[in-house]
């Protein structure tokens, strides 16, 4: 028994051992030999490798470099001053990538029915609308929802925890 599992590592090891690496620099000629060339320029590879943080255009990028929530007052659905920079950040990133489609939830705080907080969580994502919208952002790209009270991010009882819940978030769609 110990002999069938020691050849079966054995096999293992010696397939293993047997690949190879493709060579990146090598250019194949017809002939059927290869010769290396050295470029100035780092490859798209090595960029990658040496770019710190998210990528380009991802979801990432977008929450990390961008910002993907605003917050409301109480019972209210106007976009503040510290609102208005995010949603600046948010359309300047649209307009670079013209071919991303978002989603902006609306959040309410637990105090209030359900109804009227789906309700106020609806104008909250309505007025994120309006303002990308008015920075040129396309209607059509921007789609809309509204989650009133049901998924709060704080869970705390109090004013601290309630105007963390108090938001829009825009999300990118999946397409």
């Amino acid at each position: 028994m110990r002999f069938k599992i020691l050849a079966l590592f054995a096999a293992a090891a010696l397939i293993a051992g047997c690949e190879t690496a493709p060579d990146e620099t090598a250019a194949s000629g017809g002939s059927g030999g290869a010769q290396a060339t050295v470029s100035a320029q780092p490859s798209a590879a090595a960029a990658t490798a040496q770019r710190v943080g998210p990528a380009p255009g991802s979801k990432e990028d977008f929450v990390v470099n961008v910002g993907d929530r605003v917050f409301f007052g109480f019972d209210k659905f106007d976009v503040t001053a510290d609102a208005q920079a995010v949603l600046k950040k948010q359309a300047a990133w649209l307009q670079k990538y013209p071919n991303v489609g978002i989603i902006v939830q609306g959040h309410c705080d637990e105090r209030g029915t359900r109804e009227y907080n789906l309700a106020l969580g609806e104008r909250r994502a309505n007025a994120v609308k309006d303002y990308l919208s008015a920075l040129g952002i396309a209607r059509t790209r921007v789609r809309t929802i509204s989650f009133g009270k049901e998924r709060p991010v704080a869970l705390g009882h109090d004013e601290a925890a309630w105007a963390q819940n108090r938001r829009g978030v825009t999300t990118l769609a999946a397409d």
